[in-house]
């Protein structure tokens, strides 16, 4: 990982991250609200998940994923509401296959834990822009 800042979200960056490389779906879901809404372009059509179930559902795709390098491009963060907004350089290895993509990623957290996340694609893996 690289460009994280040493802050309170930073940290909890860098353990989302960790918990993807270890495949951990259920801490990765701890980091999430019970009732978390995460909204997904990933698929290039959006896909909205609520409730930890669905919010697993979207996890499962992280179990084909052998590398994952991320570079932070542009990163900020409020405390009051605490939110985060990122866009990240991704590099993943998928079933054998190298990919880059561009994402841009935002948290609204809610007693400490991720309640909306805007997961979006910016660029896809075959360059095409979102």
């Amino acid at each position: 990982m690289k460009n994280v800042p040493d802050t309170k979200l930073g940290k909890m960056y860098r353990e989302h991250i960790q918990h993807i490389l270890d495949k951990n779906i259920d801490a990765l879901l701890d980091q999430y609200t019970d009732d978390a809404t995460l909204i997904s372009s990933f698929s290039k059509s959006p896909v909205i998940y609520k409730g930890r179930d669905q919010v697993n559902e979207h996890m499962q795709g992280i179990l084909g994923i052998d590398g994952l390098e991320t570079d932070i491009v542009f990163w900020a963060e409020t405390e009051n509401p605490e939110t985060l907004m990122i866009t990240e350089q991704i590099t993943m290895t998928v079933g054998g296959q190298k990919s880059e993509m561009r994402f841009a990623d935002s948290w609204v957290l809610q007693d400490g834990k991720i309640a909306i996340h805007f997961a979006g694609m910016v660029q896809h893996p075959d360059g095409t822009l979102a």
